[in-house]
């Protein structure tokens, strides 16, 4: 009797919790691969300056959605600070765009010391008008959106296939960064985004 208890708790908890997101509203828009990445700018960062997409010159640029008490986003953040150690600084920039609001300790200075205690070697700044995710089409944290040289969206999407790095088998991510430096077509442009919603005002 106990067991079945459990269960139907489960149960009832799994359906709160899918109500809660159903009840959130849905990004207005979508890049698509292919098209021009919007652009965004003077996003506030855990730097203490102000980031614009137009500002980087790398080559590439992943851009990913991103909510520190995600714990989905968390179970990235070792796999995006390997990422960015791989790639010199001239091929690759990666921007952590926090879209979310909501949240207490979705803050700025919440924010900085999630990076200065995961020592966060990549770009981590607050959107907190939510733009850049309502034109990207992020939906869930991560959702990675990887420009080429021109700034044109070439893959999106999940980083790889499993939130557990034991049971990583396809590294989506890394094989489009390592096709695009090298000149050739990304071997899959758009995967399944899984994480935790965007929670959209």
């Amino acid at each position: 009797m106990l067991a079945k208890s459990k269960w139907v708790a489960a149960g009832a908890m799994t359906l709160a919790l899918f109500l809660v997101a159903a009840c959130y509203a849905q990004p207005r828009g979508a890049v698509k691969v292919g098209e021009e990445a919007p652009e965004w700018s003077n996003l506030p960062g855990v730097d203490g300056e102000e980031h614009s997409l137009a500002d980087l010159d790398s080559k590439l640029v992943a851009i990913v959605f991103s909510c520190h008490h995600c714990p989905v986003y968390v179970a990235y953040e070792e796999r995006l600070k390997e990422l960015r150690d791989a790639y010199d600084e001239e091929d690759l920039a990666i921007v952590a765009i926090n879209p979310n609001n909501i949240w207490g300790e979705e803050t700025l200075d919440h924010m900085k010391a999630r990076a200065e205690e995961i020592e966060y070697n990549f770009h981590y700044v607050h959107d907190t008008s939510q733009e850049s995710a309502h034109e990207y089409g992020g939906r869930v944290t991560p959702h990675v959106f990887l420009l080429d040289e021109d700034r044109v969206v070439r893959y999106m999407g999940a980083i790889d296939n499993s939130m557990n790095p034991a049971e990583v088998e396809e590294t989506f991510l890394r094989d489009a960064i390592d096709a695009l430096l090298a000149g050739e077509e990304p071997p899959v442009t758009e995967t399944k985004e899984f994480g935790c919603t965007v929670k959209f005002e």
